[in-house]
């Protein structure tokens, strides 16, 4: 949407997240449509390489070996974003960090692994707006073919992303709820407000 805004911004990162069925994808196409060309949105960096044939084994080492790829994937997409003028605010589809709460063992394995830290990390992304999957029987959608978990495995790493952004001075949570829309307006409301002032759009009243 073009909102009519010729200013140059601060380039700012937030994250949108949260446990697998958590409504990611529906919240994303809706801000896709509504809301500023200073918003650019980065795909996520898991769907990307799974969609495109990396081995989603369950073993320990292949596990590893997958959100050591993601992470450098979406690092990469970060810094292309960074190059790209006018700057903007990008939202990614999930985070360096939330490969943390997917990886097999030790965090501080993981820290070693990518030569980074959670610290450093969390200092990347402006914002981060978590949105709270369903539970087993109030809404959790299997129809994604790229998502393998159950509702009650989706919860449980949830929590574990949950865990791994604690301690980020600007996270916003999403609660699940019945009104799947009005969840998802919520959401975009959260985005919006990470916006300046000319770029948000004008939304409707509840």
């Amino acid at each position: 949407m073009d909102c009519g805004c010729d200013r140059v911004h601060e380039r700012r990162r937030i994250v949108l997240t949260g446990g697998p069925g958590a409504g990611k994808t529906a919240a994303l196409e809706l801000v896709r449509s509504m809301l500023c060309r200073h918003l650019r949105v980065l795909p996520e960096s898991a769907s990307i390489l799974f969609g495109g044939g990396f081995p989603r084994l369950d073993s320990r080492v292949a596990r590893a070996a997958a959100q050591l790829a993601i992470f450098a994937v979406q690092r990469q997409l970060e810094a292309v974003e960074d190059a790209q003028e006018p700057p903007a605010l990008a939202l990614c589809d999930r985070g360096t960090i939330d490969a943390v709460a997917y990886w097999p063992g030790d965090p501080g394995a993981f820290w070693r692994e990518v030569r980074s830290s959670r610290d450093a990390e969390l200092e990347r992304y402006a914002a981060v707006i978590h949105m709270r999957p369903p539970g087993a029987g109030r809404g959790y959608d299997h129809h994604n073919p790229l998502r393998t978990e159950t509702a009650a495995q989706a919860k449980d790493l949830d929590a574990r992303i949950v865990r791994a952004w604690d301690g980020h001075p600007n996270r916003h949570f999403i609660e699940s709820a019945p009104d799947f829309l009005a969840k998802v307006r919520r959401t975009v409301e959260a985005i919006s407000a990470e916006l300046p002032p000319c770029c948000r759009p004008a939304l409707e009243p509840e």
